[in-house]
This record gives C-alpha cells, sequence and structure tokens, in this order.
C-alpha cells in the first residue's frame, strides 16, 4: 500500500523503520521543521526526517498545517492511508480525508486514559500498573478516536520514562504493522468507539514540574525520578546550585526529626535523602557542570555529607542545617 507517514521523535522513527521493513511504499513523510539542538544550538532534523533522508523518501516539514498551500502540497500525493505517531501538529480535517482509508495513530498509553502530550511520564508519575499502545482511526478531536487494537504493557517496578519509551516503541512499530496487513487484505479496519469513562488528559511536561519538593513522600519523588529520565531530569539545589537526581529508591521510615531535604546518610550505599513521609536514597546524580556519577564518586568528590540540606532557597543555602 502507499502509506503517508506524520512523525517526528524516535518514537515515531521506530514505526517508520518497521513500515519500511514490511514492504510498503511510503510516497510523502511528513515531520516537523529542524530545530536547534545542543550547546551549539545547530539546526538538527528530527530522528524521522533523519531515517527518511537515509531511506531516500520525500519529506515535507511544514510549520503548520493550517496554512492552505502547505495542506495543498500535502495533498496533492496519492496515499492510501496515512500513519501518524507523535507527529507534534494539529491535523485538520482536510488532512484527515486526504488518504483513501483515513488516518491511524500510534498512541502510547491505553486509551481513553492518558490522552495528549506526554502519557509515558503521566502513567509514571501516577504510579500506574499498567499501559500500552492504542491504534485509533483519526479523528478532530484530541486521541478521541476509535479504536483499532491495543497492546496491553505491564510498567515495572523501577521502569523509567527511557525504558517503558523503548518498550512502547516496539510494540507499537509492531502493531501498526499488522494492522497495515490487516487493512490491505480486508480493505477495511473494524473499530470500536473509546468508552466515555476513564478518559484523562497527558499534559505536556512543564519544566518545574520536575523540581523535587522535599516535603513530598518518597514514593511520589521516586516516581518523579523514573519518570523524568532521561529529561528533563529531575531536579534540586544543594549549596545553591542545581543537582539532577537520575536514579533514587524511595524507603519507608518513621519520622527522624529533621527538615525534609536534610542528608541523613552519604557513603558509597547512597545519599538518603529525609522526605515528607520517608526516605529517599539517591544512586545516581548530576552537580553543576559536573557530569553524572554514582553516589560513592560524588560523595568522594564533592564533599557531600550527612546534615547538608536539599531544596533550600539559594539566599539561605549554607551546605548544612
Amino acid at each position: 500500500m502507499r502509506v503517508g507517514f506524520a512523525g517526528t521523535p524516535e518514537f515515531a522513527a521506530r514505526a517508520l523503520a518497521a513500515i519500511l521493513a514490511a514492504g510498503h511504499a511510503v510516497p510523502v513523510v511528513l515531520t516537523q521543521p529542524d530545530r536547534p539542538r545542543g550547546r551549539g544550538l545547530k539546526l538538527e532534523p528530527s530522528p524521522v526526517k533523519a531515517l527518511a533522508r537515509v531511506e531516500g523518501l520525500r519529506v515535507l516539514q511544514p510549520a503548520s498545517l493550517k496554512d492552505e498551500g502547505a495542506r495543498a502540497a500535502v495533498t496533492a500525493i496519492a496515499v492510501d492511508v496515512l500513519v501518524v505517531a507523535a507527529y507534534g501538529l494539529i491535523l485538520p480535517a482536510a488532512i484527515l480525508t486526504w488518504p483513501v482509508h483515513g488516518g491511524i495513530n500510534i498512541h502510547a498509553s491505553l486509551l481513553p486514559r492518558w490522552r495528549g502530550a506526554a502519557p509515558i511520564q503521566r502513567a509514571l508519575l501516577a504510579g500506574d500498573r499498567e499501559t500500552g499502545i492504542t491504534l485509533m482511526q483519526m479523528d478532530t478531536g484530541l486521541d478521541t478516536g476509535p479504536i483499532l487494537d491495543t497492546v496491553p504493557l505491564a510498567i515495572g517496578p523501577r521502569e523509567t520514562a527511557g525504558s517503558l519509551h523503548d518498550r512502547l516503541a516496539a510494540a507499537g512499530a509492531e502493531a501498526i504493522v499488522g494492522v497495515l496487513a490487516r487493512l490491505e487484505r480486508d480493505g477495511v479496519l473494524p473499530a470500536t468507539p473509546q468508552p466515555a469513562e476513564g478518559a484523562c488528559y497527558a499534559s505536556k511536561i512543564g519544566r518545574d514540574e520536575a523540581v523535587l519538593h522535599w516535603e513530598a513522600d518518597a514514593t511520589v519523588l521516586d516516581r518523579q525520578v523514573r519518570a523524568f529520565a532521561p529529561a528533563p531530569g529531575a531536579t534540586t539545589t544543594l549549596a545553591g546550585e542545581q543537582v539532577k537526581i537520575w536514579q533514587a529508591t524511595a524507603e519507608a521510615a518513621s519520622a527522624v526529626g529533621v527538615p525534609p531535604g536534610t542528608l541523613l546518610a552519604a557513603d558509597a550505599q547512597g545519599i538518603v535523602v529525609a522526605c515528607g513521609q520517608g526516605r529517599l536514597r539517591v544512586t545516581e546524580l548530576q552537580q553543576a557542570g559536573g557530569r553524572r556519577m554514582n553516589a560513592a564518586a560524588s560523595v568522594a568528590g564533592r564533599r557531600i555529607a550527612a546534615g547538608m540540606r536539599f531544596g533550600l532557597p539559594q539566599a539561605r543555602e549554607a551546605g548544612s542545617v
């Protein structure tokens, strides 16, 4: 079949690679414009564009599909179906009706739970035990279209956004190949309307959400650390400088009579931090201007010691309680 594709990040690139490997023709790839990245802020292509270049595919990068000229350039290309995965632009009705069989979206949650931009992080922050992939027939709503297929996945107890992303990307790539094979064979895809019950919205992650507030329960902070790895990274401060926490584990503990954020221990086994409820054992972190390192290296090389306190306002931070 002639499969149009719209996507931008690595999650989408996995699906595009699977579609090509299955032997489908891809006459056009839509992806977002190149963005400045890295310390030099050099314009770089999206992972989808990079793959499309290697495969010799035609790439269009409209800044918006609200423009009539941009839509005309897209819809002039004949496709049987449009596959969409984390594209990042709103698709107007004219785009959804362009392919013979409409649009199929690969979404990283079990809809209707976690519609929207950040389903992987929101599932981890909420402590969900299960998520998955939903393939849906696209409509003009936000992830509201009828369901074509689902692939449930259990969320591991130490799952990070990075590890869950990779498992979901692989599941989505496999699922879309199966659905396209059914469409090619049968010429139609039976769809089931989404249930009204259980719908919730996975809003885009704001950087302020990655700040650790030590008054919270240790289990909540543990989820934050895992949900924001590898990006943007859970953050706190120490002696007025930013620290990113990359690996940590919640521990149940009774009250210790010190302010939340106080370092109760700092040794090769980890940096134990008092929380509003329980304790957080930090085993990997990154101080300002440094690289990621385990707790033992941080304690040995950066003078992190018991009695210091994470998260004080910069004006008050003095390195100890």
